[in-house]
């Protein structure tokens, strides 16, 4: 089961098709197949793939990063961290994806089938603030590029573009690289970041946005020769429009000949959802055209392909055999242990013992999925079979600020649901950082679920204010008040599934959940 699509079934669209974090998309066609690829930071399994055959109905079909390196150093969250906008090329009959991650350089992973097998991160280019990385292999003249962006907060230099000539088997660069945008140099222009970069018509395109996540703008940028000079223009803005920010994506052209550009909308704490725009190439002097004349649109024929099934990314989980489904990712790399598998359904996560058991920010053994971006309601059913004191797990609304009601066991060996939650940082930093933490509190009276079980639900509201309630037998209770669901920096809030134990030594037992849903709100 999944969460609506964005097809109405008439032939057109309703903007986001996909409605929820997949940040920084980028897409591709190969043959009548359509995949995409999004930033997925320090979360495990990362680089997510979907498919679809119309541009607007996704599947998920797998990742093509298990594990993040350097292994050690994503042991533990690093929320904002990791793989920061990849791009999605076919080259060689291989399937490539790029990306920079803002601490070590330009990484490639690369696999003969979408499916995979998938290579383990190539390091392409070492260096502090190399983000956004897209790779260019030139069919004309057989020479092979690599332009990238770059984090200010890690070398000082922001709103440009660096150029590289690249081996043409995508293992490192030739050259120490040249600016060949350099937005400082053009008006009004700043934070020039997430580069795709094309040969089209005898030119060399860049698709680039600028201004900011929140407020920016789509630009393209156009030159005869890889290094430039470069001429530039504003192809997508908000306009008249409630779509604010239209920003960084990739362009495709399908079997038929139509162009489509997919990007992302900023949307707080549900993070960065896709939209896809109709796209031509009919503007003045050759520019394209994206969205209506430059802004973008909300409903629009759909692109003119194949009918497909109405589909959307899965949520709902059984969890059989004691395995997740794909929409799940770890807030770190997995280690074995953390989830067992058994003859039946049900997730099994074992109580992990934690000197930050008061935290939810700091556990890499949280399971997340993405928050839906409309109104919803998720649930979930929880036993706790552990008898360790003070062992606990619940079901959680994870960002910077974090709320989660569950069940924990008590000193006198009984079981109580619980309702807590922590406030942001003190200092504003996201609590990947090195800042002080916010301190987890009640948020409601605790209560005994005679059982050990208890049915909980999360109702996700307009502006993701979250609201709680449980059931351990007497029927379904609302519990604290509103939480207002925050993001980390760059991600959006994630709904988590935890078990733990305080600090100790020996096994501490394990927690059962099953029957996980999330039902659009009428």
């Amino acid at each position: 089961m999944a969460l609506p699509s964005s097809d109405l079934g008439d032939g057109t669209y309703r903007n986001p098709v996909l409605d929820a974090d997949w940040s920084d998309p980028d897409l591709l066609c190969v043959g009548d197949d359509f995949y995409l690829t999004a930033s997925s930071f320090g979360r495990v399994p990362g680089l997510p793939l979907l498919h679809s055959r119309d541009l607007v109905n996704w599947t998920l079909v797998g990742h093509a990063l298990q594990r993040l390196e350097p292994v050690r150093e994503f042991s533990r969250p690093q929320h904002d961290r990791g793989v920061w906008a990849p791009s999605l090329r076919h080259h060689d009959d291989r399937f490539w994806i790029f990306w920079g991650d803002p601490d070590h350089g330009v990484f490639q992973v690369n696999a003969p089938e979408i499916r995979g097998p998938w290579t383990r991160p190539h390091l392409v280019e070492e260096g502090k603030g190399l983000i956004d990385a897209c790779p260019l292999w030139d069919e004309e003249t057989g020479e092979a590029y690599l332009v990238h962006a770059w984090a200010g907060s890690r070398s000082g230099v922001k709103n440009r573009l660096t150029g590289h000539r690249m081996r043409p088997d995508g293992t490192g660069v030739l050259d120490e690289g040249e600016v060949i945008v350099d937005g400082d140099r053009i008006p009004g222009w700043f934070t020039l970041e997430g580069p795709k970069v094309h040969r089209h018509d005898g030119w060399f395109w860049i698709f680039a946005p600028a201004g900011g996540v929140e407020t920016g703008w789509q630009g393209a940028f156009r030159s005869r020769g890889f290094f430039g000079p470069y001429e530039e223009r504003v192809v997508l803005e908000q306009g008249e429009t409630e779509v604010n920010g239209p920003h960084q994506g990739g362009w495709v052209r399908t079997a038929a000949g139509e162009d489509w550009f997919a990007h992302f909308q900023h949307r707080g704490p549900y993070g960065r959802v896709v939209h896809l725009q109709p796209m031509r190439w009919g503007g003045p002097d050759g520019w394209p055209v994206l969205g209506d004349e430059g802004a973008p649109v909300a409903v629009h024929r759909k692109p003119d392909l194949p009918r497909q099934p109405r589909s959307a990314p899965a949520t709902d989980d059984d969890f059989p055999g004691g395995r997740f489904g794909r929409q799940w990712q770890w807030t770190a790399n997995r280690q074995d242990g953390w989830a067992t598998q058994h003859s039946s359904d049900g997730l099994r996560l074992t109580c992990l013992r934690t000197a930050h058991a008061d935290d939810l920010r700091r556990l890499p053994h949280v399971l997340t999925q993405r928050l839906p971006g409309i109104a919803a309601t998720a649930e979930v059913e929880l036993r706790l079979d552990s008898e360790e004191p003070g062992a606990r797990a619940g079901f959680a609304v994870l960002g910077d600020a974090f709320s989660w009601i569950g069940l924990q066991r008590h000193p006198d060996g009984s079981v109580l649901l619980v309702h807590r939650f922590a406030e942001s940082a003190v200092t504003g930093a996201p609590a990947s950082s090195s800042g002080r933490w916010g301190r987890e509190r009640d948020a409601a009276v605790s209560r005994e679920a005679p059982e050990g079980r208890a049915r909980l639900w999360i109702e996700i509201g307009a502006g993701a204010r979250c609201r709680f309630s449980y059931d351990v037998g007497g029927g379904r209770v609302s519990s604290g008040q509103v939480f207002a669901a925050t993001p980390w920096r760059w991600v959006g809030a994630l709904l988590g599934l935890f078990a733990l134990a305080p600090a100790g030594a020996g096994h501490a037992g394990a927690a059962s959940f099953t029957q996980f849903r999330i039902t659009a709100t009428p």
